[in-house]
């Protein structure tokens, strides 16, 4: 069990294992693995990129534990995210993804997906590039607590900008940024988390 007292106003909880986690990080099974072995690891690769990036938006508006859950089911499905693959998916893959209860069946953010593919299919340097060209340098310091933590910078929302202008979907600045706090562009692990911090 998580207690959730001692640190509380810090964002921080404490686990049975004695370690002090993000306020979110210890609240279920599946969110301690994500926490403590995924979220904030750097990330890097077309493909990896594009199946956080696709995730991020199949969340908007749902939690991400649900997500979380069911990103077995979404790697099946779209064929491990493998951009060029994804990028070839016809209405009738569209039509299976629509079926398939093991994801989310939202017809607009399926259809974004496949587009979005298309689009990553055929972008000049790579999707990792253009998404890591917005990490900021330096790395800021780790939030000290759940109120410094933002649902938007002034990098998310130029990623989001420059995404929209080559013409993918479902990626605004909320979206941006919480791409970059999972895949490492960003530490937001709050300051006294156990997780080692990135090194610079």
């Amino acid at each position: 069990m998580t207690d959730t007292s001692p640190l509380l106003d810090t964002g921080l909880v404490v686990g049975d294992d004695g370690h002090a986690r993000c306020f979110w990080g210890g609240s279920t099974p599946d969110y301690l693995g994500y926490h403590d072995h995924e979220w904030g690891q750097p990330i890097c690769g077309d493909d990896a990129l594009f199946e956080r990036m696709s995730l991020e938006a199949f969340q908007s508006g749902l939690s991400w534990i649900t997500i979380l859950r069911k990103r077995p089911a979404f790697r099946a499905a779209f064929d491990g995210f493998r951009i060029d693959r994804v990028a070839a998916f016809s209405e009738a893959d569209a039509a299976r993804l629509m079926a398939d209860p093991g994801i989310v069946r939202n017809r607009m953010k399926v259809d974004a997906t496949l587009h979005n593919a298309r689009v990553a299919a055929d972008l000049a340097g790579g999707l990792s590039a253009l998404l890591w060209s917005f990490a900021p340098s330096p790395r800021p310091p780790r939030p000290r607590s759940r109120a410094e933590v933002p649902a938007t910078t002034p990098e998310s929302i130029a990623m989001a900008k420059a995404l929209k202008k080559q013409g993918f979907k479902f990626v605004g600045p909320t979206t941006a940024y919480a791409l970059m706090q999972a895949t490492g562009m960003v530490d937001d692990h709050l300051a006294g988390c156990w997780v080692p911090p990135i090194a610079a």
